[in-house]
């Protein structure tokens, strides 16, 4: 009598070598370069003299054209960089702020209350991401100025105009992939409306948050045109002020303005290193869940 014969099945994961993985790691590497560059050439011509960036702007700085922190001190002299940096630093703060805050519980509320007009909002937040912002920035420009909108504390209110649309849609997707449960269990425990937002929805929605937090912090920050047609002259941002190291006649002190970019750039890369890890997480969860 023939036995049947039991086969070992191993449900383990074998891992499959990737064809041509040397091909995949040499092109990102490329690209890695190649994104990396521009960033590169900046900072090491903001240590050269300006004759030397105009003749050679690829090569490295040499013992004839290194000129130390020159160009830093009179780039930070000539364009007043404190008042600029505390400008753009309160702008984008406020803004930030002022965005998470009312975008997630906007996003909650939609995503909690199934109605035609928590849709119709929705729908209109989505839309304004497809406005372009040329499209509105004369018209744009003139409410600022008969509202009265010019100053730090106005412009944050037009930026929270502008980056409502992307951040609700990300706590929209969140919210949706919360379970629901939590929420009754602290409403049977006694939580209104806002102790179930602040104590059990806020802390679960902290990748978003971070995410949402980064992606605005990084468009405030480097912003040059909103500023420009809203901000009155005497509060300059830090973009609106590198422009101010052109002369006349098209002449530009490169080397003040590379050292000034590289100062600029220093603390929205420090922010961004020590954020990234909950974008992906964040962007995952605003844009597929739900």
């Amino acid at each position: 009598m023939a036995k049947n014969k039991k086969k070992n099945i191993s449900f383990e994961p074998q891992d499959k070598p990737v064809k041509h993985g040397w091909v995949w790691t040499l092109g990102f590497g490329i690209l890695a370069v190649l994104f990396v560059m521009p960033i590169l050439v900046v900072v090491w011509n903001s240590f050269k003299e300006k004759s030397a960036i105009n003749l050679t702007p690829f090569q490295l700085p040499t013992k004839a054209t290194f000129v130390g922190l020159e160009n830093y001190v009179r780039g930070t002299s000539q364009i007043n960089f404190v008042a600029a940096f505390e400008n753009t630093l309160m702008i984008t703060v406020l803004s930030v702020i002022l965005i998470i805050v009312c975008t997630s519980m906007c996003g909650w509320y939609i995503a909690r209350v199934n109605s035609k007009g928590a849709n119709f909002i929705y729908a209109l937040f989505a839309f304004s991401m497809v406005i372009p912002f040329q499209m509105v920035m004369y018209t744009l420009s003139n409410v600022a100025q008969n509202l009265h909108l010019t100053s730090p504390l106005g412009i944050v209110i037009i930026y929270l105009g502008f980056g409502a649309g992307l951040a609700t849609f990300m706590f929209v997707g969140f919210a949706k992939s919360i379970p629901i449960e939590i929420e009754e269990a602290a409403m049977i425990d006694g939580c209104g409306a806002c102790g179930i937002f602040f104590r059990i929805v806020l802390p679960i929605m902290k990748p978003t948050y971070i995410t949402v937090a980064i992606l605005e912090s990084m468009w405030i920050w480097n912003d040059f045109l909103l500023p420009f047609l809203v901000l009155d002259s005497d509060y300059r941002t830090i973009p609106i002020a590198i422009q101010y190291l052109k002369g006349g006649y098209g002449t530009v002190d490169w080397g003040a303005m590379m050292a000034v970019i590289v100062l600029s750039i220093i603390p929205i890369i420090i922010f961004y290193v020590i954020c990234q890890k909950y974008i992906i997480s964040g962007v995952v969860a605003g844009a597929v869940k739900g």
